[in-house]
């Protein structure tokens, strides 16, 4: 997709509005965003009407134009896949609270430890 973000590489590890929706908007103006969403799902998916069980309209909105991988970030393995990922990011967009990063190892110092000139942003 092309518009004034293209070329850029955003992760997104966001639920609910707020972080998608940010992750969205970038998205729909070029950049190339990847979800990680938990292997429950985002809690966004329930919200509201839907064809199909897990698809509400309100969740496929919030993350059109975006590719979407599931990662449960409990696991050391899924972890090291996300910082291989991240590697080639320019941009890592959260919402989770502080303590959450804390206790999966993804704060600033996490991210950065793995590539330097990374934007990281916390909604």
């Amino acid at each position: 997709m092309s518009g004034p973000l293209s070329g850029l590489k955003v992760l997104e590890l966001t639920s609910v509005v707020l972080g998608p929706w940010a992750a969205q908007t970038m998205a729909d103006m070029g950049a190339d965003v990847i979800k990680i969403e938990a292997p429950f799902g985002d809690s966004n998916r329930q919200l509201g009407a839907s064809r199909n069980p897990g698809m509400a309209a309100l969740y496929l909105s919030n993350n059109r134009n975006k590719r979407s991988l599931v990662l449960d970030l409990k696991q050391e393995s899924a972890r090291d896949a996300l910082l291989t990922i991240v590697k080639d990011c320019d941009v890592f967009l959260h919402n989770n609270r502080p303590q959450v990063m804390t206790k999966l190892r993804l704060e600033y110092e996490d991210i950065k430890s793995v590539n330097e000139n990374i934007i990281y942003c916390g909604t």
